[in-house]
C-alpha cells in the first residue's frame, strides 16, 4: 500500500511559473502553493550577439539570437525543469521586452515540453495571479516583433555610427537613434540660452483700499483701452506720476465660480516627472524604487506582496472594480461629498497600451502611512506618491469662488484676481506640482481673498511699486521638462525615458549642474557630427515617425520588417557619405596665442579622452598640457590649485583642489608644513549596508589605480574597476562598474560574477 501511494506521489507533477527576477518570483510563489515551481530567467537569455552585427541585412534584417554569456546556466536549470513540469507559464512583463523575454524561452521549451503558456497580470497580487494562471494566452507576436524591430533599430546605429565617432573623435563613445535626439534637443536648447538677448520691461503696483478693509494689490495693464507694455524707467516714472494725480474708481466686478479639476493617475513619464519636482528623484532612482515596489515588499502582517500595478505604462485606465473599491473607501474615509456622482474617467494618447492600467496601489486601504514601518524611506516617498495622486484622481474638483475687479484711474486700467477656496475637493489629499504643467494660464491657490468691491466705488491710493525686470531665456532643461518634451514630441516611449537620461550623462554627452542639464564640449561635438552627417535619422520628426511605425507593428498594422526599412534606406545613404567626409576631430588642432610656459611654443587646442585641452605644439619634446575654458570667444586657461572650503583634517587650513599627473586630488594649503592630502570622492555611495561612505580612486603601492570606501579602515570595500551610481537592473546589485578595452571600448557591467548583465557602449537607444 505505502508502495503505491509513493509511486502516485511521484507520478504528480508540478507546473513551472517563469518570471524575469528573483523578488517577483519569491512574491507570487506564495499565492501558487505546492503545486507550482517558480524560477526567474534573470532578465533576457538570449539576444544579438556582442561580438558581431548580427543582423542580415541581405535577409530582411534577419537577427541572429544567442544565449547571452552567463546564462548557459539559467537556461539549461530551466529546460531541466520545464521537461520535468506538467506545464509550463510564462510570466515576464506585459510589455515589449517582457513578451520577448517569454518568447525567447518558449522557443527553447518546445521540443521539450509542448505545454507552454503565456500568462499577464498587471499586479502582483493574489486574484491577480490567479486569474492569470487560469486564463492563460499565446505569445503576442506583434508585441514580440515591434521588440525585435527596436533592437535591430537600435544595433544597426550602435554597431554602424560608435565605430566611426570613435575613429574620428575618440575610442568609447556611443550612438543612438533616440539617445542622440536626446542630446540634440538638449544642445539646442543650450543654443537658444546662449542666443537670448534679454529685454527690459517694468511693472507697476498700485495697493489700494475701498470701503472695507483689507487693502489689495492691482497691477497697471491698459492705457486709452490698449494693452500695456512699460519698456523702461523713463516710460515707468511718466506712468507713476500720471498714477499719482488720477482718481481710482472700481469700474467692473466679475465674479464665477471656478473648478479646478483632479490630474489623472499616474502614467510612467508623469510619475518620472513628479518624483523629480517633488522628491528630488532621478527618472532612474524612481524606476528602480517603483520596480521594488511592483514586484514586491515584505509587509509585517502580509509578507511579500506587490504594492502597486505595473510601473511601465502610458494607460490612464483604472479597472471598473477597482474604481468602486476605492469610491466606497473615499466616502467612509473623507466623507460622500468627495465622491463624484459618477466615476472619473481619463483618457489616454491615441498610442496607449489599453490593455494597461494606470500605476496605483494594489490595494486602496494600504495607506501609506500603514506601510511606514516596512518600506525604506524613498520607497516610502515614491509610494505616498503614487497613493495620493491615485485617490485625488477618484475624487470631487476643488471650487473657488474667483472674483476679479477692473480699477479706472482717469485713462489708465488696473486689474486684480483674487480666490477663495470654497470646497476642497481632491486638493485634501494631493495637488499637482506647478512645472509639471507648464502650459497652465491659471492658478487658483485659494489665496489672496478681495474685499467686499462695488462698481463705481471710488478707492484711496496708498502706494506705487514699481519694479524693473527683464525677459529670461528659456529654462534649461531639468530631468523633468526633459521627460516632459521627449513625450510631447514622441521621442522614445515612457519605459526608455530613465535609461536615455542616465546614458547621455554616462557618456559625458551632458552634465548636471545645480539640478539642470548642460551639453558638454564633447556632446556638442557629438552633437554637431550627427545632425551634420545623419540629418535624416538625428531628427526629431523622423524619430517620432520610427516610434508611431513600432507602434503599428505592436497593433499588427505594419510588417517590422517594413519599419526597419523605413528607417535603414536613408541612414544607409548618410553612412555611406559620412565615412568619407566627417570631421576628423581627433587630429584636429587650434592654434590659439598662449605661449607655452615650459618652451615658449604656442599651445594649441586639442581633443582627448575627456574632451577639449590645450597642448605644447612642441610636442613630443615637450607635453606640457592646461585645462582652459572659453569665454566669450576667449580662452582662459583654468588654474590647477583651486582652494576649496574643505578644512584639513590635520591643520585646518583650507583644502586645494590640485591637479596631478594621476588627476585630481585635495591636498593641503599649508604645504610643505602640512603634507596632508585626500582623494576627491567620485560620487558614488559605498555599496557595503549601513557604510555611509563615498568611494574614492586610489592607488596602490604599484601604481595601479583602484576603487575604495572613504571610511577605510572601518569599511574595506575595494574594487579595480570605475564603479558607476547605478543600480543593476537585473539583479539589482547598488552600482554598475566600467571596463574599458582598447579595441572593443567601454563597457558598463554589473560587478556581480553571478549576473551576465552588460551594457555595451555601441548599443544605446
Amino acid at each position: 500500500m505505502a508502495k503505491k501511494a509513493t509511486a502516485e506521489k511521484t507520478k504528480a507533477k508540478r507546473s513551472l511559473v517563469i518570471v524575469e527576477s528573483p523578488a517577483k518570483a519569491k512574491t507570487i510563489v506564495k499565492y501558487l502553493g505546492r503545486k507550482y515551481k517558480m524560477m526567474a530567467s534573470i532578465g533576457h537569455l538570449k539576444d544579438l550577439p556582442k561580438s558581431r552585427f548580427g543582423v542580415d541585412i541581405e535577409k530582411g534584417f534577419e537577427p541572429e539570437y544567442i544565449v547571452i554569456k552567463g546564462k548557459s546556466k539559467v537556461l539549461t536549470e530551466i529546460k531541466k525543469a520545464a521537461k520535468e513540469a506538467e506545464q509550463v507559464f510564462l510570466a515576464p512583463d506585459p510589455d515589449r521586452e517582457g513578451e520577448a523575454i517569454a518568447w525567447h524561452i518558449a522557443e527553447e521549451l518546445k521540443p521539450i515540453n509542448d505545454k507552454v503558456y503565456r500568462v499577464l497580470f498587471n499586479e502582483i497580487t493574489k486574484k491577480a495571479v490567479k486569474e492569470a494562471v487560469l486564463s492563460p494566452s499565446e505569445i503576442n507576436m506583434d508585441r514580440v516583433n515591434a521588440q525585435q524591430a527596436r533592437r535591430v533599430l537600435d544595433r544597426i546605429v550602435g554597431y554602424k555610427i560608435s565605430p566611426l565617432l570613435w575613429q574620428k573623435v575618440r575610442r568609447g563613445l556611443s550612438a543612438g537613434r533616440v539617445q542622440s535626439v536626446a542630446l540634440l534637443i538638449i544642445c539646442q536648447r543650450e543654443k537658444e540660452v546662449l542666443a537670448f538677448v534679454c529685454e527690459e520691461y517694468w511693472s507697476i503696483d498700485a495697493t489700494l483700499s475701498g470701503k472695507i478693509p483689507p487693502s489689495f494689490v492691482a497691477r497697471l495693464v491698459q492705457d486709452a483701452g490698449q494693452a500695456l507694455k512699460i519698456h523702461n524707467e523713463e516710460e515707468a516714472k511718466a506712468l507713476e506720476a500720471r498714477l499719482e494725480a488720477a482718481a481710482f474708481t472700481v469700474a467692473k466686478v466679475e465674479k464665477k465660480e471656478r473648478k479646478r479639476n483632479p490630474s489623472p493617475p499616474f502614467i510612467t513619464s508623469r510619475m518620472q516627472q513628479e518624483a523629480a519636482r517633488k522628491l528630488h528623484f532621478t527618472p532612474k532612482k524612481t524606476m528602480m524604487l517603483a520596480q521594488q515596489l511592483y514586484e514586491g515588499i515584505n509587509v509585517a502582517s502580509e509578507g511579500a506582496v506587490g504594492l502597486i500595478s505595473y510601473m511601465r505604462t502610458d494607460s490612464v485606465r483604472i479597472s471598473p472594480d477597482f474604481q468602486a473599491e476605492s469610491r466606497a473607501w473615499i466616502a467612509e474615509k473623507y466623507g460622500r461629498e468627495y465622491v463624484p456622482e459618477t466615476p472619473n474617467f481619463y483618457k489616454s494618447k491615441k498610442s496607449a497600451q489599453e490593455g494597461h492600467e494606470a500605476i496605483r496601489p494594489t490595494a486602496i486601504d494600504r495607506t501609506p502611512e500603514r506601510l511606514r514601518n516596512d518600506l525604506s524611506d524613498d520607497q516610502f516617498l515614491l509610494y505616498q506618491l503614487i497613493w495620493n495622486r491615485y485617490v485625488a484622481s477618484q475624487m470631487r474638483p476643488a471650487v473657488f469662488d474667483v472674483t476679479r475687479v477692473d480699477v479706472t484711474a482717469d485713462d489708465l486700467g488696473l486689474r486684480v484676481t483674487g480666490s477663495v477656496l470654497k470646497f476642497p475637493g481632491f486638493t485634501v489629499v494631493y495637488t499637482e506640482g506647478r512645472e509639471s504643467n507648464p502650459n497652465a494660464t491659471e492658478v487658483l491657490d485659494g489665496e489672496n481673498a478681495l474685499p467686499p468691491l462695488s462698481i463705481g466705488e471710488v478707492l484711496t491710493l496708498e502706494g506705487l511699486d514699481p519694479k524693473q525686470h527683464f525677459t529670461q531665456p528659456p529654462p534649461r532643461y531639468n530631468e523633468a521638462l526633459l521627460i516632459h518634451d521627449l513625450e510631447e514630441k514622441g521621442i522614445g516611449r515612457p519605459s526608455t525615458y530613465a535609461t536615455i537620461i542616465s546614458t547621455i550623462q554616462d557618456r559625458k554627452y551632458v552634465e548636471k549642474r545645480e539640478g539642470r542639464l548642460y551639453p558638454t564640449d564633447l556632446g556638442n561635438t557629438v552633437n554637431d557630427l550627427l545632425v551634420e552627417n545623419f540629418p535624416g535619422v538625428v531628427n526629431v520628426e523622423f524619430t517620432a515617425l520610427m516610434e508611431q511605425g513600432l507602434d503599428q507593428v505592436e497593433a499588427g498594422e505594419k510588417d517590422w520588417t517594413e519599419a526597419i526599412r523605413k528607417f535603414y534606406d536613408p541612414f544607409a545613404k548618410n553612412f555611406e557619405k559620412a565615412q568619407t567626409e566627417m570631421r576628423d576631430v581627433k587630429r584636429e588642432e587650434q592654434a590659439t596665442d598662449i605661449v607655452c610656459e615650459k618652451c615658449g611654443s604656442a599651445m594649441v587646442i586639442k581633443w582627448g579622452r575627456f574632451g577639449r585641452f590645450l597642448a605644447c605644439s612642441g610636442y613630443p619634446e615637450c607635453k606640457n598640457t592646461k585645462e582652459f575654458v572659453e569665454k566669450e570667444g576667449a580662452i582662459e586657461v583654468v588654474a590647477k590649485e583651486v582652494e576649496t572650503d574643505v578644512p584639513c583634517k590635520v591643520c585646518g587650513k583650507a583644502m586645494l583642489n590640485k591637479t596631478g599627473r594621476f588627476g585630481r586630488f585635495l591636498a593641503c594649503s599649508g604645504y610643505p608644513e602640512c603634507k596632508h592630502t585626500e582623494p576627491i570622492p567620485l560620487g558614488v555611495p559605498c555599496p557595503e549596508s549601513g557604510c555611509g561612505g563615498d568611494l574614492t580612486e586610489k592607488r596602490s603601492k604599484k601604481g595601479k589605480t583602484f576603487y575604495a570606501c572613504t571610511n577605510y579602515p572601518d569599511c574595506k570595500f575595494a574594487l579595480w574597476d570605475r564603479p558607476v551610481a547605478r543600480a543593476c537592473p537585473q539583479c539589482k546589485s547598488p552600482i554598475l562598474i566600467e571596463k574599458y578595452n582598447r579595441n572593443k571600448g567601454m563597457k558598463t557591467l554589473c560587478p556581480n560574477k553571478e549576473c551576465a548583465y552588460v551594457e555595451p557602449s555601441a548599443e544605446k537607444s
